[in-house]
């Protein structure tokens, strides 16, 4: 496939998917032996039965999640996608209830194409801001300085 095949192919798993909760599309786009190395979701299942499993959990707790891309970037297999998500906090996320708050967090996809679907990827999410918008940790500088 050709760069430009490769980043509709994850244009389409992060708006299908990802945005709009499309999870049958996920059997088509991503591969039988799909692996996600990612420190916050070691123990998923490959393929997409993984690739679900991680977007269920991030969807059911921000049902209106909406995902955009800020850059899709391609050399020979691999995508890297860096986007920005904003959604309600309507139900429990990392022990956290509902909030209802409006949140926004950012993160980097890298993936590799084998076979016209996403076979590895390597993600990086700021769930420390995340969980900070949700109230489970404090803020950058509500500690204050030292001795007070």
């Amino acid at each position: 496939m050709s760069t430009e095949e490769n980043k509709a192919l994850v244009r389409r798993w992060m708006e299908e998917a990802w945005g709009q909760g499309k999870l049958d599309v996920l059997d088509e786009l991503i591969g039988p032996d799909y692996v996600l190395h990612g420190a916050a979701d070691p123990d998923l299942p490959r393929g997409p039965a993984g690739a679900r499993q991680l977007t269920t959990a991030f969807r059911a707790p921000f049902p209106d999640l909406r995902a955009t891309i800020d850059d899709l970037i391609a050399e020979g297999d691999r995508v890297v996608c860096r986007w920005t998500a904003q959604a309600t906090h309507e139900g429990e996320f990392a022990g956290v209830p509902a909030t209802h708050k409006q949140v926004t967090f950012t993160g980097i996809e890298i993936v590799r194409i084998a076979n016209g679907r996403i076979a590895e990827g390597w993600d990086e999410v700021d769930l420390l801001g995340l969980l900070q918008q949700l109230g489970a940790i404090p803020a950058p500088g509500s500690f204050g300085p030292p001795g007070q």
